[in-house]
């Protein structure tokens, strides 16, 4: 698995000393792999406590420390999202195009979460179930995480940043290409 450093989006301040990472991989069954760190000062960061078990999905996680994926086939306007706290709670949800969502809700293919703290930060994995994701040999993936900071100030991270204002729903961001079995 090959890390990729995400970028914090320079419209908003970050805490300072934060590097943040993250790396994708098929599995073999068609499912996906996701595998984010944080390293240096997560003690400046707030970390959402964990979910009472078993920790289900929840909305607006993204208004907390939360990492996300953004995965399209090449080349078509559908994408889908995934948001994942370090609580163990999850969304997942399906677009039409640009902001719009599609009708129809995912299969309830709950997310594989793990989090843990380690002597250098944080990190974070997760599996997708195949039938979360469109059923392509290739895959446009845009990685990302909100942090925020013991103030409550939220900072964006990124592989790719495609507008002034944080915007992680652009086609520009989705700037990991990956194939799958």
């Amino acid at each position: 698995m090959t890390f990729h450093p995400l970028l914090s989006h320079v419209a908003v301040a970050a805490p300072a000393g934060l590097a943040v990472e993250a790396a994708a991989a098929p599995t073999d069954d068609g499912g996906l792999l996701l595998h984010y760190r944080i390293s240096g000062g997560i003690d400046r960061l707030r970390l959402p406590a964990p979910a009472p078990a078993p920790a289900g999905p929840a909305d607006g996680l993204w208004q907390h420390t939360c990492c996300e994926a953004f995965v399209a086939a090449v080349d078509a306007p559908e994408y889908r999202e995934f948001n994942f706290s370090p609580s163990g709670q999850w969304a997942a949800y399906r677009f039409a195009d640009y902001r719009e969502r599609a009708t129809g809700d995912l299969p309830p293919a709950a997310p594989q979460l793990e989090f843990r703290r380690t002597a250098w930060g944080c990190e974070l994995l997760a599996r997708l179930d195949p039938a979360q994701l469109p059923a392509v040999p290739a895959l446009q993936l845009g990685l990302s995480a909100v942090l925020e900071a013991g103030d409550g100030s939220l900072s964006y991270w990124a592989l790719a940043h495609a507008a002034q204002r944080p915007d992680f729903h652009l086609r520009a961001g989705f700037a990991l290409r990956l194939n799958r079995p």
